[in-house]
């Protein structure tokens, strides 16, 4: 039937996806606000609204908010990313207006409890310290925070222990009014729903909220580069290496996701075939690429032994630098086919479809069909994405390495030497 979408009254955004043979229905409210979105004083307050959202509201205890969606086997949940918030369940389909109703219970009418507060910050400061010891998600920190340095987007989602022990709840009350109003929020539903029962459940419940929430415009966000080693006496070495990418808006975004695929997106990928099958340098490689509104980043990551380290980043360097020079056609349509095949495994899940029409309608203010998607990969050519390359990887570097770091090249070495005899840019690309 396709994907359906409704306006209510107030502004708020509905749509479904209906799958009929389900029982099951997964949905949601995204709402375009998250970690950048935070004043500068505010670090970490994003992700503690996020938890402290389930801890009790005018009707139910944190118990009873988990106890009531338990009962008839449901789950509930949230996430909080850089520029979005997530809260969302699944459910059997007679038992949507439940999960509508906690759902919306818990946006309109928590109480932030300084009790529940307390005991939550505490939850958060052990998420910190965890991620703290876990050199491979700490190095992701550090690689954000150095290549969007000052800003916040750079920043760590969950904050820091000072600004997470500062909050009180008129500060996450003040914050909730100031970034939720129904401009900035979708409730979406897919399964076995029907659409006008659906958008009728919402609009009992939230038809009434806010129509605009009261933010200021996000600064624009510059990437910067840069550099950031720090020494730890561990097995292993943790790196990302980074650049400039592309924000969800531009052309080249697709492009950038399908070069992310190339050069590291499985064990046919090249950093995976040269830098550990042929010479066995690490034991995990891959290649990312994160859009977000208004910029993006592409990045490397490996995990290696100190005594290959030196090896490593030469050879990663290498294979960043032979893209730019070209790209093969049965690289192109493997990469195109991991793709096309990812979306459509997604598509078997209810709560991925959920989320992905939540994500399209946020950025792009309608749902994105998959014949539009396919198109899009469809006109990519190898001659783009060796000019991508080119381009993408002659910006100022960003360097992030945590463990038995010391035998790492300087960053001013690795900056020069992918610079270095880098030919020009074709710019077939915008």
């Amino acid at each position: 039937m396709g994907v359906e979408v409704s306006r209510l009254s107030n502004g708020l955004t509905v749509a479904t996806e209906t799958l009929p043979h389900l029982e099951s229905v997964a949905m949601g409210v995204w709402v375009k606000s998250g970690s950048r979105d935070e004043l500068e004083h505010e670090h970490g307050m994003a992700h503690l609204l996020e938890h402290m959202a389930f801890k009790g509201t005018g009707k139910r205890t944190a118990l009873q908010i988990a106890t009531d969606i338990e009962d008839v086997g449901g789950e509930i949940n949230a996430a909080t990313s850089v520029e979005t918030t997530a809260f969302y369940a699944r459910i059997m389909r007679d038992d949507l207006p439940l999960a509508i109703d906690i759902l919306a219970d818990i946006l309109t009418d928590s109480k932030f409890d300084p009790l529940e507060l307390e005991r939550e910050q505490n939850v958060i400061l052990q998420e910190i310290g965890a991620a703290h010891d876990t050199p491979d998600d700490s190095v992701f920190d550090r690689f954000t925070e150095t290549a969007f340095r000052h800003q916040t987007i750079g920043r760590s989602i969950l904050g820091t222990p000072e600004t997470v022990q500062s909050f009180t709840s008129e500060q996450l009350h003040r914050f909730l009014h100031r970034q939720y109003g129904a401009d900035r929020m979708v409730v979406v539903g897919a399964g076995g729903l029907k659409h006008d029962q659906f958008v009728r459940e919402v609009e009992t419940r939230l038809g009434s909220f806010r129509d605009k929430a009261e933010v200021t415009p996000l600064q624009y966000s510059h990437y910067v580069g840069g550099d950031y080693r720090e020494h730890r006496e561990l097995m292993d070495a943790q790196i990302v290496l980074g650049f400039e990418g592309r924000a969800y808006h531009v052309r080249d975004f697709y492009a950038s996701q399908v070069l992310s695929m190339i050069l590291g997106g499985g064990m046919s990928s090249r950093l995976f075939q040269e830098v550990r099958e042929k010479r066995g340098l690490c034991y995990s490689v891959y290649a990312f690429h994160w859009g977000f509104s208004d910029t993006g980043i592409f990045g490397v990551h490996a995990a290696t032994g100190q005594s290959d380290l030196a090896e490593l980043v030469p050879v990663i360097m290498g294979e960043l630098q032979k893209a730019g020079e070209k790209i093969e056609q049965a690289e192109l349509d493997r990469a195109r086919a991991q793709y096309r095949a990812g979306l459509m495994m997604s598509r078997e899940s209810p709560a991925s479809r959920a989320s992905q029409i939540a994500r399209q309608l946020l950025l792009y203010g309608r749902p994105i069909g998959m014949e539009e998607l396919m198109d899009r990969l469809a006109g990519l050519t190898t001659e783009r994405l060796s000019d991508l390359s080119s381009r993408l990887f002659s910006t100022k570097p960003t360097v992030a390495a945590i463990g038995p770091v010391g035998s790492l090249a300087p960053f001013e070495t690795i900056r020069d030497t992918l610079t270095a005899s880098r030919p020009l840019p074709r710019k077939l690309a915008v």
